[in-house]
């Protein structure tokens, strides 16, 4: 056991950029794939709907914590060698998309349905009666649950330290493994997500409160 020094305290606070980035990866693949969900969801073609919907019952009827391990070991079965920072990535993102292709669902059928009507009337088939006549309604009703769900999706990166991924969570843990001071190793990484998170959180609820409010 050694003395916790300044160096031990920046090699955690480095590996918080880690955290970030993984956050924005995942939150960006999440979102794209977030979109088709959403956009299958609400399609005129049942077997589409269907698919989609049973693609948001299994990643939220399952563990995080057990997707990523079938990130991590499934491909090794079929011998492709996957590293802890692209499972980390892939099972992050493909998690995002169902949950952000549900919230997105949702701000897509608050959209009036007369809006889609009269797209439809002028002879807009589906995707261009949606990205340009329901989407752009739907985007600012989006935007408050997306960035309460970004804060969720940066906490739910810690849990990429199973697989060996080296995040804040992580090398918090290899610190302390050498320095046994938990209280003020975690103490610190508690502070950091709570940095980086309370004001999302802040900014998602301020946003809300303005779109409740134009909507009167």
């Amino acid at each position: 056991m050694r003395t916790l020094g300044e160096a031990d305290i920046l090699y955690i606070l480095l590996a918080l950029r880690w955290t970030l980035l993984l956050s924005l990866v995942a939150f960006i693949g999440g979102g794209i794939g977030g979109l088709l969900v959403a956009l299958a969801r609400t399609a005129e073609i049942r077997p589409l709907r269907w698919l989609a919907l049973g693609y948001i019952k299994l990643f939220q009827g399952t563990p995080l914590l057990m997707q990523l391990f079938l990130a991590f070991f499934v491909p090794g079965i079929f011998g492709i060698d996957v590293n802890p920072w692209t499972a980390a990535a892939i099972g992050l993102s493909l998690n995002a998309s169902a949950f952000l292709g549900e919230i997105w669902r949702g701000a897509i059928e608050v959209v009036p349905p007369g809006q889609s009507e009269a797209a439809r009337a002028l002879a807009l088939t589906y995707l261009p009666r949606m990205f340009k006549v329901v989407i752009p309604q739907a985007v600012r009703i989006a935007i408050p649950p997306t960035i309460g769900f970004l804060v969720q999706l940066i906490k739910g990166t810690s849990l990429a330290s199973i697989i060996g991924f080296v995040e804040i969570t992580r090398a918090a843990q290899i610190i302390n493994n050498a320095a046994f001071r938990p209280f003020t190793i975690f103490g610190l990484v508690a502070l950091a997500y709570f940095l980086v998170c309370w004001p999302l959180s802040i900014w998602s609820r301020a946003l809300e409160r303005r779109l409740t409010v134009a909507r009167r």
